[in-house]
């Protein structure tokens, strides 16, 4: 288990390896995997995840800090 919190703005960095879920996957769960280009939430914590976009252009919250 990673100690990076993906609640945690500080732990969540650019060009990390995440798994996020999009706004239309939050019923569902499904994760989408890629690399954080911006780090879009403001707030030092945030409890659903920190907000990025990927470099893929997806944007939603960080479930998991992958490396």
């Amino acid at each position: 288990m990673s100690s990076l919190d993906p609640k945690k703005r500080f732990d969540v960095k650019q060009g990390l390896k995440v798994n996020i879920v999009l706004k239309q996957d939050q019923r569902s769960g499904n994760l989408t995997q890629g690399i954080v280009k911006n780090i879009l939430t403001n707030s030092p914590t945030h409890p659903h995840g920190i907000k990025v976009r990927l470099t893929s252009g997806d944007v939603g919250r960080v479930q998991e800090i992958l490396n």
